[in-house]
């Protein structure tokens, strides 16, 4: 039986100033791209019995993503974030008590043999998803991919450094990094003493513009230059881009400095868009032709 990853986490909706809604959440953005790249991803989740779940049902389906991962909650509506994006870089306010903050640890679904776990670290502000999430862990017996989004007042640094112990990859931003490993010492050396404290197979730091950088478990520096983005419109989901390409790539075997570039090269794309997804297979077909790949999209 062929094994796929696993995405675990909140889908919702963004909302921008002006009205636009956009589909979105960090782990259900990886999920799609990774559909998209013919990864077959199992997304676990949980929808509101309203009108943007019937969207969010709909959008998976004609994406060709299974369904089998996502609850319904007849109580909670669907994720909501309103987006400021008044101040250069964008600022979340994400609503409390929704369908994604319940996901059951009793209603995950009978699951094959997973390649990767990924997560995020929004959806685990609620103790139930950090039970569906313990468990999952459990059953599948995956390699954990952590993608940390600091979002305040949703974190704590003890529960996040907790996450970590329990990754092989772990990914965050050059903030991200200061906030949970200290202020002492370069980008590569707190990064080498994060491999060396908690066992970490790879720890990836984005850079922004500048690019990322990742240390290996031999602490080793990978580091390709960073690709120029032509037109940035928005750079929600920027992140979510660069860490499905990263995926794929731990997937199918690429050299570390050909999937930091590959995944350089794919986000620097979505920033160049409204809106972390794309429904249309065409935004995908040129990469999945330069990386060698079978595209799954409809």
């Amino acid at each position: 039986m062929t094994a796929y990853p696993l995405v675990f986490g909140e889908v919702l909706f963004d909302h921008f100033p002006g009205g636009e809604t956009v589909l979105g959440g960090a782990p259900f953005n990886v999920a799609w791209h990774l559909q998209a790249f013919g990864a077959q991803p199992t997304m676990i989740t949980r929808i509101g019995e309203d009108d943007p779940g019937k969207r969010i049902a709909d959008a998976m389906r004609a994406w060709g993503m299974e369904d089998h991962g996502v609850q319904r909650d007849a109580r909670r509506p669907t994720g909501r974030v309103d987006i400021d994006l008044s101040h250069g870089e964008p600022r979340y306010d994400i609503r409390t008590d929704a369908a994604f903050d319940a996901i059951c640890p009793e209603a995950l679904p009978s699951l094959g043999p997973a390649s990767l776990l990924y997560h995020g670290t929004l959806a685990l502000r609620s103790e139930t998803c950090r039970a569906a999430l313990d468990t999952l862990r459990q059953f599948s017996g995956a390699p954990v991919f952590l993608d940390v989004n600091l979002r305040s007042p949703w974190w704590d640094k003890a529960g996040v450094l907790d996450l970590v112990s329990r990754a092989r990859w772990v990914k965050l931003n050059a903030e991200e990094l200061d906030l949970l490993a200290g202020p002492d010492g370069d980008i590569v050396s707190r990064a080498r003493r994060w491999i060396d404290a908690w066992g970490l197979g790879l720890v990836i730091v984005t850079l922004g513009p500048k690019g990322a950088l990742a240390v290996d478990a031999s602490g080793t520096v990978t580091q390709p230059p960073p690709p120029r983005a032509e037109i940035v419109v928005d750079p929600v989901g920027a992140g979510d881009a660069f860490a499905a390409a990263t995926i794929v790539g731990l997937l199918r075997g690429w050299s570390l400095s050909t999937t930091l570039a590959r995944a350089q090269e794919f986000a620097a794309a979505v920033v160049g868009r409204r809106g972390a997804i794309s429904p249309d297979p065409r935004h995908y077909r040129g990469f999945a032709h330069a990386w060698d790949l079978a595209l799954a999209t409809p």
